[in-house]
């Protein structure tokens, strides 16, 4: 993106706030692969809402779709979507993360263009929510969580158990080595394998063992538990609130992070949320955790938030197609 265009959308983000009486100045803009992040600062005693609120008037001065608008630490940021997003594809970025901490997963890049990765080992992280609607990307995230964590982890290491009840997201990394047993495609299967999960978990608290961790990925989060009904979310509970001991963690997608799909306790036990694009501010506040994440306002496909431990990160997913994924299993398959 040239430098006029970026100094021609500074000047118009401030043109836009002195019309409404507010003071500002744009310091600075950094360019991912999805947006331009403005850094704006305003005059002391400005409220930060006064500015959110003109966030449709800011997007149709610039000619674009629409903005985001949020603090960050002592700035107001303001992301503009560029005109002709890049993707961010999964086997070249692989290869700059040579060599990533152990039972690690890669997410995408960040506001700066750098790797960023889920460390589900660490104690901050643990379990994982994938939450977004229908084209947000949060099947193809978790697919390349999932592949990311089988290239950088021998199967001695890292384990996955992959339940897809709708069999359409998880089916290209099927035959990867380190699956155990078969994709559970049906929600009869799914509620068969937490149920294995939790004695499993409960053998290997008896035995004091948390080695090889299990990855458990659950896509469409939702449709299990309304068919599994209390034995899967009994199930789920006890997974999300005793698994880090037995080296067991979750990755679990759903298109409807409304409260009354995910109860409090199983909420409370996901740490780290990846939210992508969702279709209200309620479900972006229920998804996120916190309140005024914007991801109400996120673009789609791959734009996603990082929420962990109330600090937001807005990353772009790593995109992974089925011929990415079948040379990863090919590659592994064969012991490369």
């Amino acid at each position: 993106m040239d430098r006029r265009r970026l100094d021609m959308q500074a000047s118009r983000i401030e043109a836009v706030l002195a019309s409404h009486k507010v003071t500002s100045r744009v310091w600075s803009g950094t360019v991912s692969p999805r947006f331009v992040r403005f850094q704006v600062t305003t005059v002391l005693g400005t409220k930060v809402n006064r500015v959110s609120h003109l966030s449709e008037e800011l997007a149709l001065s610039l000619g674009v779709c629409s903005t985001r608008v949020y603090r960050q630490n002592d700035a107001i940021q303001v992301e503009v979507p560029l005109d002709h997003p890049q993707p961010v594809r999964f086997l070249p970025l692989t290869q700059r993360v040579p060599d990533p901490p152990p039972v690690s997963g890669l997410l995408g890049v960040d506001e700066e263009g750098l790797p960023l990765l889920v460390r589900l080992g660490s104690p901050d992280v643990v379990h994982v929510l994938v939450a977004g609607t229908t084209g947000s990307g949060k099947t193809a995230l978790a697919r390349s969580i999932l592949a990311s964590l089988a290239l950088y982890n021998r199967q001695g290491a890292v384990q996955l158990l992959l339940i897809d009840p709708k069999g359409r997201g998880f089916g290209p990394l099927a035959s990867l080595p380190h699956v155990l047993g078969r994709l559970a495609d049906t929600p009869e299967e799914g509620v068969k394998a937490l149920a294995w999960l939790v004695e499993e978990m409960q053998r290997r608290d008896r035995e004091r063992i948390s080695m090889p961790a299990i990855v458990v990925a659950i896509d469409e989060l939702a449709d299990l538990l309304q068919v599994g009904g209390k034995a899967a979310e009994a199930a789920l509970q006890r997974l999300a609130q005793r698994g880090r001991e037995a080296g067991i963690h979750l990755i679990c997608c759903t298109q409807k992070p409304a409260a009354a799909v995910m109860s409090s306790v199983l909420k409370a036990n996901f740490p780290v949320r990846l939210v992508g694009s969702v279709a209200s501010a309620d479900d972006a506040r229920v998804a996120a955790g916190i309140s005024g994440s914007g991801a109400e306002k996120l673009l789609g496909r791959g734009d996603f938030l990082l929420i962990c431990k109330g600090q937001m990160t807005r990353f772009q997913a790593a995109y992974a197609d089925d011929a990415d994924l079948g040379q990863v299993v090919s590659r592994l398959r064969r012991g490369r």
